[in-house]
């Protein structure tokens, strides 16, 4: 198995190398396209290599030791290269595990921006303040990751809220750690509209859309009807005044999309054309999922938006994660965007089931 692991790792560094002289290659750096998929593959490579350096360094370190203790007759010598084969022994698995994690195949989609959409459930007016809560917490996490964000869409609730609420994010491997939010989010605690104290469960959706380039997908606009209507809600008094607000149905498959926080036309309509793409572009690769469920289910990511993937319960202070039956009780700082851990947790899990199938 560790033979394979060498091979593995020995062609990863041969072709890590290669990638190193093409990028310095004035023919490549004329060809935009191909530089940047070279220079993201080499930054990828790079990662696994330093690792594999360090590994191999220390397998050239145990060896060196052992044949020290085989060949040397001094007493002292010989405890100092126990102690030290004694310590690179025990660096060795940490290191193999490591490795394994890091040769497991990433998702292609993995480094792409997302559109994320969040929709009130069960629960009228709790549902749309849930959305709001949500949304206020995906925000403060996405601020400390220092990425951009912009609404692309929101749709007020009756008293407070949002019945929806859109939004572009922008930054490095944003799908490969939102993913694991598609699902439902049910909250449990007293409202704020309920005079008798009871304790209510409402349900909010998150769909989490990998934004699709042009090369994704292919958009033929004549397949698109396209409306403009009057935007509502807040935004100043321009909203009512012109018609900005933009409506794209695609008729094959009959995918509408709203966009009208922008204040011109043209913006909104770019803005709609992209989350429409995207949308198409999830509804391909959910049928993609689909068909690898079959062979092999997965337990974190299935991009199933009517699972309920997590409870945020009040009364208790803590939030259940059931894809991993895991439970933090801080709430309070979860719900103020420290979400983090639970991603970790999420993504340890994948890893380690993406690693049963690889052995399987």
């Amino acid at each position: 198995m560790m033979e394979d692991l060498l091979g593995k790792l020995e062609d990863i560094n041969y072709r890590f190398e290669e990638v190193g002289r093409l990028i310095v290659d004035p023919d490549i750096i004329a060809d935009m396209k191909r530089y940047v998929k070279l220079n993201k593959e080499y930054k990828d490579l790079e990662e696994i290599v330093v690792a594999y350096k360090k590994y191999k360094n220390i397998l050239d370190n145990i060896a060196s030791s052992k044949e020290l203790l085989e060949m040397e007759d001094d007493e002292e010598m010989k405890e100092m290269a126990k102690m030290e084969l004694h310590e690179l022994e025990s660096q060795k698995p940490e290191l193999e595990e490591e490795l394994k994690v890091l040769l497991i195949p990433k998702d292609p989609e993995d480094d792409k921006n997302v559109i994320v959409e969040l929709r009130a459930g069960t629960g009228g007016d709790e549902a749309c303040i849930f959305v709001e809560d949500v949304f206020r917490m995906y925000s403060m996490y996405f601020k400390n990751r220092g990425w951009k964000v912009e609404v692309l869409n929101s749709n007020e609730g009756g008293t407070k809220g949002y019945k929806e609420i859109s939004m572009n994010v922008e930054g490095e491997g944003v799908y490969g750690t939102m993913k694991f939010e598609s699902g439902v989010h049910r909250v449990q605690r007293v409202p704020e509209t309920e005079s008798q104290g009871r304790v209510h469960t409402s349900a909010i959706t998150v769909a989490v859309l990998p934004e699709a380039e042009e090369v994704d997908v292919e958009l033929n606009m004549s397949d698109v009807k396209r409306d403009t209507f009057r935007a509502s809600g807040a935004g100043g008094q321009h909203v009512n005044k012109t018609e900005s607000a933009i409506r794209l149905t695609h008729i094959p498959t009959g995918i509408v999309v709203e966009c009208q926080d922008g204040r011109s036309q043209h913006k909104n309509l770019e803005k709609a054309i992209s989350v429409l793409r995207s949308r198409m572009y999830t509804q391909e690769l959910e049928k993609k999922n689909a068909e690898r469920a079959e062979q092999r289910k997965s337990l974190v990511s299935t991009g199933d938006r009517s699972a309920k993937i997590r409870t945020y319960n009040y009364p208790q202070g803590r939030v259940t994660d059931h894809r991993i039956n895991k439970t933090m009780y801080n709430l309070s700082n979860f719900i103020n965007g420290d979400i983090q851990e639970m991603i970790d947790a999420l993504k340890v899990a994948e890893n380690a089931e993406k690693m049963k199938g690889e052995t399987a």
